[in-house]
């Protein structure tokens, strides 16, 4: 199993390119399932969730196809309607396959996701959407079956919290249903918008992807596209953090400012140097610095994806800030990791509490998480001493070329393969 070894201590100082959104790449290519003409998606992370979602388009019956940082897909003779374990296990976003299939099939039958354990995180938002569409739903053998007899029509769906999944299910679904459907509470992030962006390419009608209330008018069919996909704001809020935790100074290419508002917000309001232009941001440590609080919060406010980072980030200011987790109920499990670097952490419930230590000592670590990898990873570049971390293959499903990048900034990383 492959680790990483950082010694830390270097002030990590240059440009980055940050790579195309994972997030959004992921329901993009569910997307191609609703046309029978090629398609071409530009600026694809390659990442360990990129390769499972073609390796499951391919099993489904999709000719996929991904050289570099781009993927083709190409005419289909037929589709399977099964999703299997062994596919879906590896990550949750596996679910997004239903919203396609329902739409071209009329049917399918998915195992339940995979993917980090930071929570329950049911699916039951997506399936009472699909029950609004006049699909029938019962579960049997460990899989969840879904049956539109009738095909799918137009609904008005008001959801109980604006999950970015379900939005994306039921963009996926109800652009090929009869009639109009209308979602209420509908995720605002990003990420909807660029899926949106692709579907009205293909021929459908959307329109309010970024306002919460989205209208889709049912169309007929779809045609194939072309589409580059967003810059990961996720991978830029790391990124900009690693400059922070470190004392450097980096500038962040291929980046949308607006997308990371609110972590720039906070970070200017700690005291740290930003500068943000049109599609790049400079983020420089400077003294006299303050911790500051957040609360995780859907899009716009700060990412419950950034959170981690954050944390780490915080304690090494002086002072006492506090986190409170609002999204995901078991996303905290990176503090005790963090407190072998010495953090001062306390959790009660929803809510860490942070006094700032003077430094960090490397330590032995292991990932639980995704984003998790990353605030240990940001620990051990801050950290004095030698810093391993394990369990990385969380790290390969969101961070493309991690260590080629952070050494290229300055930093004394290494992967290294073990038995």
């Amino acid at each position: 199993m492959d680790k990483i070894i950082i010694r830390g201590g270097k002030k990590l100082k240059g440009e980055v390119i940050i790579s195309g959104s994972k997030n959004s790449a992921l329901p993009i290519l569910f997307a191609t399932l609703l046309t029978d003409e090629p398609s071409v998606i530009k600026n694809v992370p390659s990442l360990a969730d990129i390769n499972t979602t073609v390796e499951f388009l391919n099993f489904i019956g999709k000719k996929t196809v991904k050289k570099g940082n781009t993927v083709r897909t190409y005419p289909s003779e037929k589709y399977r309607h099964i999703a299997p374990y062994d596919l879906v296990r590896k990550m949750r976003a596996s679910i997004l396959i239903m919203g396609p299939l329902l739409a071209r099939l009329n049917r399918v039958d998915v195992s339940l996701p995979g993917g980090c354990t930071i929570g329950a995180r049911p699916i039951d938002i997506h399936l009472d959407a699909f029950k609004k569409l006049g699909a029938g739903i019962f579960v049997e053998g460990g899989y969840v079956k879904t049956l539109a007899e009738n095909g799918l029509k137009g609904a008005v769906i008001d959801l109980k919290f604006p999950s970015v999944g379900a939005t994306e299910n039921i963009l996926l679904s109800a652009v090929l249903a009869k009639g109009k459907t209308t979602i209420i509470n509908a995720a605002k992030e990003p990420e909807i918008e660029d899926l949106a962006n692709v579907l009205n390419k293909m021929g459908a009608k959307i329109n309010g992807a970024s306002t919460g209330k989205i209208v889709i008018d049912g169309v007929d069919g779809l045609r194939g596209f072309t589409h580059e996909v967003i810059p990961d704001r996720i991978e830029a809020a790391t990124y900009m953090i690693a400059a922070a935790i470190t004392k450097g100074d980096i500038v962040l290419k291929s980046v949308i400012p607006k997308h990371i508002e609110a972590v720039s917000n906070k970070l200017k309001k700690s005291g740290f140097f930003v500068k943000e232009n049109k599609t790049s941001i400079r983020v420089k440590w400077v003294k006299s610095l303050k911790p500051h609080n957040i609360k995780t919060e859907v899009y716009p406010g700060f990412p419950t994806d950034v959170q981690a980072q954050w944390m780490a980030l915080m304690c090494l200011l002086k002072g006492h800030s506090k986190i409170e987790e609002t999204i995901f109920e078991n996303r905290f499990m990176h503090v005790a990791e963090l407190q072998r670097f010495g953090a001062n952490i306390t959790v009660d419930c929803k809510v860490a509490n942070i006094t700032g230590v003077e430094k960090f000592s490397g330590a032995p670590v292991m990932v639980s998480d995704l984003r998790a990898g990353a605030a240990l990873v940001l620990a051990g570049l801050a950290a004095e001493v030698k810093t391993i971390v394990s369990r990385i293959y969380h790290l390969d499903r969101g961070y493309e070329m991690l260590e080629k990048k952070l050494k290229k900034l300055g930093a004394d990383i290494k992967r290294v393969h073990s038995s």
